[in-house]
């Protein structure tokens, strides 16, 4: 993600890395002002070592900034391995509340999610824009409130209602009808949803919410300069 010259990734999972230097749009890893994790599971930080690693050129060129959950910092199994540390310009342990500076943009992980460990999700500001970033969770009716910005991004990985501490279509279609953001993009799709077709589900979602609602796919590029307020 590129806000106002300062690039973001968040989430790198399995393959992070790969994807990134053989996207069609070839993102260069020693861009990036940092890398935010949102919580430990390997689909979301699977590839936080090697993108650390390309991010410093090896630690040859030590910079950048990790936000990350304690959990993904310390304990007895830490996914951030502890010779990479270094190389980092900062570390920095998220907690519910938390407000930081990355370069121009203002991050804020304002509630914790309902999901197994320590999760966060992301409100990312720059002037005239605003985004949030939904990572796994339950629902539960706060979302709306602490995630209403102009572009919302939301974890969807279930078509129907499960067992799993993870958001359903319904419940997305909900989030998005009450926080109404300008664009909303459904992304981390289970097998459910992909075999439900998430363009055609993205097609309804925008009928049934007023809301223009888009479904991620791997390389998708959005531009989001028509979004920014005067």
């Amino acid at each position: 993600m590129s806000l106002t010259g300062t690039e973001l990734l968040i989430d790198p999972g399995p393959g992070a890395l790969v994807r990134m230097t053989g996207s069609r749009h070839r993102l260069d890893p020693t861009r990036l002002s940092g890398i935010l994790v949102s919580h430990r599971h390997l689909d979301h930080s699977g590839d936080v070592n090697n993108m650390v690693e390309a991010m410093t050129m090896g630690g040859t060129e030590p910079r950048g900034v990790l936000l990350a959950p304690q959990d993904v910092l310390a304990g007895d199994d830490p996914v951030l391995l502890r010779y990479l540390r270094p190389f980092l310009k900062e570390i920095i342990s998220l907690e519910e509340g938390g407000s930081y500076t990355l370069g121009s943009v203002r991050v804020a992980t304002p509630v914790r999610h309902r999901h197994r460990g320590e999760v966060y999700g992301f409100r990312l500001s720059v002037p005239g824009l605003s985004i949030s970033y939904v990572a796994d969770t339950a629902f539960f009716p706060e979302l709306a409130e602490h995630y209403r910005t102009d572009v919302l991004i939301v974890n969807v990985v279930r078509l129907r209602p499960s067992d799993l501490d993870h958001l359903h279509l319904a419940e997305a279609v909900n989030l998005i009808r009450t926080a109404m953001p300008k664009l909303a993009i459904l992304s981390h799709f289970g097998m459910t949803m992909i075999k439900a077709k998430p363009w055609e589900l993205a097609r309804q979602a925008t009928e049934r919410t007023g809301v223009k609602v888009v479904a991620a796919s791997d390389g998708k590029r959005i531009d989001l300069e028509p979004l920014l307020s005067t």
